[in-house]
Protein backbone atom coordinates (compact mmCIF):
# COMPACT_ATOMS: atom_id res chain seq x y z
CA UNK A 1 0.00 0.00 0.00
CA UNK A 2 1.37 3.41 -0.94
CA UNK A 3 1.86 6.16 1.60
CA UNK A 4 2.55 9.86 1.75
CA UNK A 5 6.25 10.44 2.39
CA UNK A 6 8.97 13.03 2.10
CA UNK A 7 12.36 11.53 1.33
CA UNK A 8 15.31 13.59 2.55
CA UNK A 9 18.31 11.84 4.07
CA UNK A 10 20.43 14.89 4.75
CA UNK A 11 21.01 16.22 8.25
CA UNK A 12 18.56 19.10 8.63
CA UNK A 13 20.19 22.51 9.21
CA UNK A 14 18.83 24.81 11.89
CA UNK A 15 16.99 26.87 9.29
CA UNK A 16 17.10 25.65 5.70
CA UNK A 17 15.45 28.68 4.11
CA UNK A 18 16.19 31.77 6.21
CA UNK A 19 15.31 34.05 3.29
CA UNK A 20 11.74 32.69 3.43
CA UNK A 21 11.32 32.93 7.22
CA UNK A 22 9.43 36.23 7.05
CA UNK A 23 6.82 34.87 4.67
CA UNK A 24 3.37 33.88 5.92
CA UNK A 25 2.73 30.16 6.12
CA UNK A 26 0.97 28.43 3.24
CA UNK A 27 -0.64 25.29 4.64
CA UNK A 28 0.48 22.16 2.81
CA UNK A 29 -2.51 20.45 1.24
CA UNK A 30 -3.07 16.72 1.33
CA UNK A 31 -1.94 15.21 -1.94
CA UNK A 32 -4.52 13.44 -4.13
CA UNK A 33 -4.36 9.70 -4.71
CA UNK A 34 -2.52 10.04 -8.01
CA UNK A 35 0.50 11.66 -6.29
CA UNK A 36 1.34 8.91 -3.82
CA UNK A 37 4.71 7.16 -3.94
CA UNK A 38 6.10 4.11 -2.20
CA UNK A 39 8.93 4.26 0.30
CA UNK A 40 12.20 3.14 -1.28
CA UNK A 41 13.38 -0.29 -0.14
CA UNK A 42 15.12 -1.80 -3.18
CA UNK A 43 18.72 -2.86 -2.45
CA UNK A 44 19.98 -1.02 -5.56
CA UNK A 45 18.51 2.20 -4.11
CA UNK A 46 20.80 1.85 -1.10
CA UNK A 47 23.77 0.97 -3.33
CA UNK A 48 23.22 4.11 -5.39
CA UNK A 49 22.93 6.20 -2.26
CA UNK A 50 26.14 4.73 -0.86
CA UNK A 51 28.01 5.43 -4.08
CA UNK A 52 26.95 9.08 -4.02
CA UNK A 53 28.08 9.37 -0.39
CA UNK A 54 31.42 7.64 -0.97
CA UNK A 55 32.16 9.93 -3.94
CA UNK A 56 31.16 13.04 -1.99
CA UNK A 57 28.61 13.99 -4.64
CA UNK A 58 25.39 15.99 -4.29
CA UNK A 59 22.20 14.92 -6.07
CA UNK A 60 19.24 17.07 -6.97
CA UNK A 61 17.13 14.01 -6.19
CA UNK A 62 17.73 14.68 -2.50
CA UNK A 63 18.22 18.44 -2.53
CA UNK A 64 14.88 18.97 -4.27
CA UNK A 65 13.17 16.17 -2.32
CA UNK A 66 12.07 14.53 -5.58
CA UNK A 67 9.14 12.12 -5.19
CA UNK A 68 10.66 9.75 -7.77
CA UNK A 69 13.92 9.12 -5.92
CA UNK A 70 12.98 5.58 -4.89
CA UNK A 71 12.14 4.50 -8.42
CA UNK A 72 15.08 6.21 -10.09
CA UNK A 73 17.79 5.22 -7.62
CA UNK A 74 16.56 1.63 -7.72
CA UNK A 75 17.45 1.72 -11.43
CA UNK A 76 20.83 3.40 -10.79
CA UNK A 77 19.54 6.69 -12.17
CA UNK A 78 20.66 9.73 -10.19
CA UNK A 79 20.83 13.36 -11.29
CA UNK A 80 24.10 14.77 -10.02
CA UNK A 81 24.13 18.39 -8.87
CA UNK A 82 27.48 20.08 -9.30
CA UNK A 83 29.01 23.25 -7.82
CA UNK A 84 27.71 22.63 -4.32
CA UNK A 85 24.33 22.51 -2.65
CA UNK A 86 23.89 26.24 -1.93
CA UNK A 87 22.15 28.39 -4.54
CA UNK A 88 22.44 32.15 -5.02
CA UNK A 89 18.76 32.42 -6.00
CA UNK A 90 15.70 32.19 -3.74
CA UNK A 91 12.93 30.87 -5.98
CA UNK A 92 9.60 30.48 -4.20
CA UNK A 93 9.14 26.88 -5.35
CA UNK A 94 12.61 25.46 -4.73
CA UNK A 95 13.81 23.31 -1.83
CA UNK A 96 17.53 23.90 -2.48
CA UNK A 97 19.26 25.96 0.21
CA UNK A 98 19.84 29.64 -0.57
CA UNK A 99 22.97 31.47 0.57
CA UNK A 100 26.59 32.22 -0.25
CA UNK A 101 28.10 29.17 -2.00
CA UNK A 102 31.50 27.74 -1.19
CA UNK A 103 34.48 27.79 -3.56
CA UNK A 104 34.27 25.43 -6.51
CA UNK A 105 35.61 21.94 -5.88
CA UNK A 106 38.20 21.51 -8.63
CA UNK A 107 38.23 17.73 -8.11
CA UNK A 108 34.48 17.38 -8.62
CA UNK A 109 34.61 16.71 -12.39
CA UNK A 110 36.91 13.71 -11.83
CA UNK A 111 34.63 12.28 -9.14
CA UNK A 112 31.55 12.72 -11.31
CA UNK A 113 33.28 10.95 -14.18
CA UNK A 114 34.26 8.05 -11.94
CA UNK A 115 30.75 7.77 -10.46
CA UNK A 116 29.17 7.63 -13.93
CA UNK A 117 31.56 4.82 -14.87
CA UNK A 118 30.87 2.86 -11.64
CA UNK A 119 27.12 3.14 -12.16
CA UNK A 120 27.52 2.01 -15.76
CA UNK A 121 25.16 4.70 -17.00
CA UNK A 122 24.08 4.80 -20.62
CA UNK A 123 22.69 8.31 -20.07
CA UNK A 124 23.50 10.77 -17.30
CA UNK A 125 21.90 14.04 -16.19
CA UNK A 126 24.07 16.78 -14.66
CA UNK A 127 22.50 19.85 -13.08
CA UNK A 128 23.68 22.61 -10.76
CA UNK A 129 22.68 25.35 -8.40
CA UNK A 130 22.68 28.91 -9.70
CA UNK A 131 26.12 30.44 -9.20
CA UNK A 132 25.62 34.16 -9.78
CA UNK A 133 28.75 34.68 -7.68
CA UNK A 134 30.99 33.23 -10.42
CA UNK A 135 32.15 35.32 -13.35
CA UNK A 136 30.98 32.71 -15.87
CA UNK A 137 28.11 31.34 -13.78
CA UNK A 138 29.90 27.99 -13.63
CA UNK A 139 30.00 27.42 -17.39
CA UNK A 140 33.61 26.21 -17.44
CA UNK A 141 32.89 23.82 -14.56
CA UNK A 142 30.03 22.32 -16.59
CA UNK A 143 32.41 21.91 -19.52
CA UNK A 144 35.01 20.19 -17.33
CA UNK A 145 32.41 17.75 -15.99
CA UNK A 146 31.28 16.92 -19.53
CA UNK A 147 34.87 16.29 -20.61
CA UNK A 148 35.53 14.09 -17.54
CA UNK A 149 32.50 11.92 -18.32
CA UNK A 150 33.61 11.59 -21.95
CA UNK A 151 37.00 10.31 -20.73
CA UNK A 152 35.65 7.65 -18.35
CA UNK A 153 32.47 6.70 -20.23
CA UNK A 154 32.76 7.62 -23.93
CA UNK A 155 29.55 5.76 -24.82
CA UNK A 156 27.45 7.55 -22.21
CA UNK A 157 25.15 10.26 -23.51
CA UNK A 158 25.15 13.45 -21.45
CA UNK A 159 22.22 15.66 -20.56
CA UNK A 160 22.81 18.92 -18.71
CA UNK A 161 20.26 21.01 -16.84
CA UNK A 162 21.78 24.47 -16.50
CA UNK A 163 21.03 27.80 -14.83
CA UNK A 164 20.06 30.72 -17.05
CA UNK A 165 23.55 32.31 -17.08
CA UNK A 166 21.87 35.69 -16.64
CA UNK A 167 24.34 38.51 -17.42
CA UNK A 168 27.17 35.98 -18.00
CA UNK A 169 28.45 36.89 -21.45
CA UNK A 170 30.12 34.02 -23.26
CA UNK A 171 28.98 31.36 -20.76
CA UNK A 172 26.57 29.64 -23.13
CA UNK A 173 29.24 29.35 -25.80
CA UNK A 174 31.58 27.58 -23.36
CA UNK A 175 28.97 24.97 -22.41
CA UNK A 176 27.78 24.35 -25.97
CA UNK A 177 31.39 23.91 -27.15
CA UNK A 178 31.68 20.96 -24.73
CA UNK A 179 28.92 19.32 -26.80
CA UNK A 180 26.43 17.77 -24.40
CA UNK A 181 23.86 15.57 -26.12
CA UNK A 182 20.91 17.35 -24.46
CA UNK A 183 20.84 20.93 -23.19
CA UNK A 184 18.01 21.41 -20.71
CA UNK A 185 17.03 24.65 -19.05
CA UNK A 186 13.69 24.87 -17.28
CA UNK A 187 11.36 27.84 -17.74
CA UNK A 188 9.50 26.60 -14.62
CA UNK A 189 6.36 28.75 -14.94
CA UNK A 190 4.53 31.26 -17.11
CA UNK A 191 5.85 34.85 -17.49
CA UNK A 192 3.10 36.42 -15.36
CA UNK A 193 4.20 34.45 -12.30
CA UNK A 194 7.93 35.17 -12.53
CA UNK A 195 7.91 38.13 -10.09
CA UNK A 196 6.59 35.93 -7.28
CA UNK A 197 7.75 32.43 -8.23
CA UNK A 198 11.10 33.02 -9.94
CA UNK A 199 12.02 36.61 -9.03
CA UNK A 200 15.75 36.32 -9.70
CA UNK A 201 15.22 35.13 -13.28
CA UNK A 202 13.92 36.65 -16.50
CA UNK A 203 11.55 34.68 -18.71
CA UNK A 204 12.87 35.92 -22.03
CA UNK A 205 16.48 35.34 -20.96
CA UNK A 206 15.58 31.68 -20.49
CA UNK A 207 13.89 31.48 -23.89
CA UNK A 208 16.88 33.22 -25.53
CA UNK A 209 19.24 30.75 -23.85
CA UNK A 210 17.45 27.79 -25.42
CA UNK A 211 17.28 29.55 -28.76
CA UNK A 212 20.99 30.32 -28.52
CA UNK A 213 21.89 26.65 -28.10
CA UNK A 214 20.23 25.81 -31.43
CA UNK A 215 21.90 28.74 -33.18
CA UNK A 216 25.32 27.62 -31.92
CA UNK A 217 24.87 23.89 -32.53
CA UNK A 218 21.61 22.63 -34.10
CA UNK A 219 22.62 19.00 -33.46
CA UNK A 220 22.21 19.37 -29.69
CA UNK A 221 18.75 18.45 -28.42
CA UNK A 222 17.12 21.17 -26.34
CA UNK A 223 14.67 20.59 -23.53
CA UNK A 224 12.65 22.63 -21.06
CA UNK A 225 9.90 22.16 -18.56
CA UNK A 226 7.18 23.79 -16.50
CA UNK A 227 5.58 23.06 -13.14
CA UNK A 228 1.81 23.22 -13.18
CA UNK A 229 -0.45 24.07 -10.28
CA UNK A 230 1.06 27.46 -9.39
CA UNK A 231 -1.89 29.47 -10.66
CA UNK A 232 -1.12 29.49 -14.38
CA UNK A 233 -3.92 29.65 -16.95
CA UNK A 234 -4.21 27.12 -19.76
CA UNK A 235 -3.74 29.75 -22.47
CA UNK A 236 -0.58 30.98 -20.73
CA UNK A 237 0.87 27.48 -20.89
CA UNK A 238 -0.05 27.32 -24.57
CA UNK A 239 1.81 30.60 -25.16
CA UNK A 240 4.93 29.21 -23.48
CA UNK A 241 4.70 26.18 -25.76
CA UNK A 242 4.57 28.51 -28.77
CA UNK A 243 7.60 30.45 -27.50
CA UNK A 244 9.44 27.16 -27.15
CA UNK A 245 8.64 26.13 -30.68
CA UNK A 246 9.86 29.48 -32.02
CA UNK A 247 13.11 28.70 -30.18
CA UNK A 248 13.08 25.19 -31.72
CA UNK A 249 12.94 23.40 -28.36
CA UNK A 250 12.76 19.65 -28.97
CA UNK A 251 11.50 18.24 -25.69
CA UNK A 252 8.86 19.57 -23.28
CA UNK A 253 8.26 18.27 -19.74
CA UNK A 254 5.23 19.17 -17.61
CA UNK A 255 4.82 18.09 -13.99
CA UNK A 256 2.85 18.95 -10.86
CA UNK A 257 4.36 21.49 -8.47
CA UNK A 258 4.63 20.07 -4.96
CA UNK A 259 5.12 22.46 -2.06
CA UNK A 260 8.32 21.67 -0.07
CA UNK A 261 7.34 23.55 3.10
CA UNK A 262 4.84 26.01 4.55
CA UNK A 263 7.18 28.87 3.60
CA UNK A 264 7.17 27.99 -0.09
CA UNK A 265 4.64 29.02 -2.73
CA UNK A 266 1.27 27.39 -2.24
CA UNK A 267 -0.16 24.76 -4.55
CA UNK A 268 -3.03 26.53 -6.24
CA UNK A 269 -4.30 23.39 -7.96
CA UNK A 270 -3.58 19.69 -8.26
CA UNK A 271 -3.78 19.15 -12.00
CA UNK A 272 -5.48 15.84 -12.85
CA UNK A 273 -3.90 13.14 -15.03
CA UNK A 274 -6.57 13.79 -17.66
CA UNK A 275 -5.63 17.46 -17.76
CA UNK A 276 -1.97 16.52 -18.18
CA UNK A 277 -2.99 14.31 -21.10
CA UNK A 278 -4.71 17.31 -22.65
CA UNK A 279 -1.60 19.45 -22.29
CA UNK A 280 0.49 16.66 -23.81
CA UNK A 281 -1.82 16.39 -26.82
CA UNK A 282 -1.65 20.14 -27.36
CA UNK A 283 2.14 20.08 -27.15
CA UNK A 284 2.47 17.25 -29.65
CA UNK A 285 0.22 19.11 -32.07
CA UNK A 286 2.67 22.02 -31.95
CA UNK A 287 5.54 19.86 -33.19
CA UNK A 288 7.72 18.94 -30.22
CA UNK A 289 9.82 15.85 -30.88
CA UNK A 290 9.12 14.53 -27.40
CA UNK A 291 6.62 15.39 -24.66
CA UNK A 292 6.46 14.05 -21.11
CA UNK A 293 3.48 15.26 -19.08
CA UNK A 294 2.17 13.72 -15.88
CA UNK A 295 1.79 14.71 -12.22
CA UNK A 296 5.11 13.07 -11.27
CA UNK A 297 7.09 14.09 -14.35
CA UNK A 298 10.35 15.83 -13.48
CA UNK A 299 13.13 17.11 -15.74
CA UNK A 300 15.29 14.00 -15.48
CA UNK A 301 12.54 11.43 -14.88
CA UNK A 302 13.06 8.55 -17.36
CA UNK A 303 15.69 10.69 -19.08
CA UNK A 304 17.54 7.68 -20.47
CA UNK A 305 14.56 6.13 -22.26
CA UNK A 306 13.31 9.57 -23.30
CA UNK A 307 16.66 10.27 -24.98
CA UNK A 308 16.25 7.16 -27.12
CA UNK A 309 12.77 8.36 -28.09
CA UNK A 310 14.20 11.77 -28.97
CA UNK A 311 16.73 10.23 -31.32
CA UNK A 312 14.09 8.04 -32.94
CA UNK A 313 11.72 10.98 -33.40
CA UNK A 314 14.44 13.10 -35.03
CA UNK A 315 15.42 10.28 -37.37
CA UNK A 316 11.80 9.71 -38.32
CA UNK A 317 11.27 13.39 -39.06
CA UNK A 318 14.44 13.54 -41.15
CA UNK A 319 13.23 10.58 -43.23
CA UNK A 320 9.88 12.25 -43.75
CA UNK A 321 11.59 15.39 -45.04
CA UNK A 322 13.58 13.50 -47.70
Amino acid sequence: MSQRITIDHRPAPALRHPEKAHRPDNPIQRKPSWIRVKAPNHPVYHETRALMRDAGLVTVCEEAACPNIGECWSQRHATMMIMGEICTRACAFCNVTTGLPKHLDEDEPRRVGEAVAKLGLKHVVITSVDRDDLEDGGAMHFARVIHAIRETSPQTTIEILTPDFLRKDGALEVVVAARPDVFNHNIETVPRLYPTIRPGARYYQSVRLLDGVKKLDPSIFTKSGLMLGLGEERMEVAQVMDDFRIADVDFLTLGQYLQPSAKHAAVEKFVTPDEFDGYAAAARSKGFLQVSASPLTRSSYHADSDFAKLQAARNSRLKESL
